[in-house]
């Protein structure tokens, strides 16, 4: 008898890939073992393209479902979960898209599934007390290069090569106009949300930049700097106050001479 470690490696693989042929001699209890476990391959598939199409409906919308459901099955193919929270299944599925043949007539999908996907992603997140302004009132100037901040969990920021944040308005406005040009543009976009309710804020490059590198632990200074080489004419002291001003910061700390975030 195998050891069952060994046994539920082959029960996985026969599940996630449909090839039963390593664990079908282990298969007991009546003669059509086979037909059985055919039944949770199917419900394993099913249950993960589902999950994709409520996680992605504005993309199904975009492009219909036969296709999106066509794509998701060969995602789910490709790519089982990784974790056992099927809520954080299809991170990568905007990506996939993006780089699905099948995707060559809409260049933008992947950035309106990636877009989508931080939609969701923050709308669940739970906004915590923000810093007020008075509390940066005690860091002395010369250390505030060094500080680095922490944001509300429910912020996202993205680049992508076509607008594809009016497309999303569309479709959560349920619109259909006479006429709508859509052409290639880099657009930068802030997702905010929290409790159910989100925003979408077009960024020009510099506050982009900014508020990017401060989410990822950046210094302030570090992230003025990035900022300034998008554009010389960047105020960071500005950049500071509307970020702490939108209730964005949740918590500042000082980072140490020589300490990498």
């Amino acid at each position: 008898m195998l050891p069952l470690a060994e046994i539920q490696l082959l029960l996985r693989h026969a599940v996630v890939t449909g090839d039963a042929a390593g664990i079908a001699p282990l298969l007991t209890g009546g003669l059509h073992a086979e037909k059985r476990l055919a039944i949770h391959q199917r419900h394993y598939e099913t249950s993960l393209v589902n999950a994709l199409l409520e996680k992605f409906p504005a993309t199904a919308w975009l492009v219909g479902t036969t296709f999106m459901i066509g794509a998701a099955r060969r995602f789910v193919r490709e790519y089982p979960p990784k974790v056992p929270c099927i809520a954080e299944y299809g991170v990568g599925f905007p990506e996939f898209l993006a780089q699905s043949p099948a995707n060559v007539p809409l260049p933008y999908l992947g950035g309106f599934a990636e877009l989508e996907w931080h939609v969701g992603s923050v709308a669940i997140a739970v906004d915590q007390p923000a810093v007020a302004l008075q509390e940066f009132y005690s860091v002395v100037p010369a250390d505030l290069p060094n500080i680095t901040l922490r944001l509300q969990g429910g912020v996202r920021y993205f680049q992508a090569s076509w607008p594809v944040d009016e497309l999303m308005k569309l479709y959560l406005t349920d619109t259909a106009p006479g006429r709508f040009q859509f052409e290639p543009a880099d657009v930068w976009i802030e997702v905010r949300g929290a409790r159910g309710e989100f925003r979408i804020n077009r960024l020009d490059a510099a506050e982009y930049t900014f508020r990017k590198t401060v989410l990822e632990g950046r210094p302030i200074g570090d992230a003025a700097e990035r900022a300034m080489d998008a554009n010389a004419a960047f105020d960071p002291g500005h950049a500071l106050t509307e970020l702490i001003a939108g209730g964005l910061v949740t918590a500042l700390s000082r980072r140490a001479q020589g300490e990498e975030p």
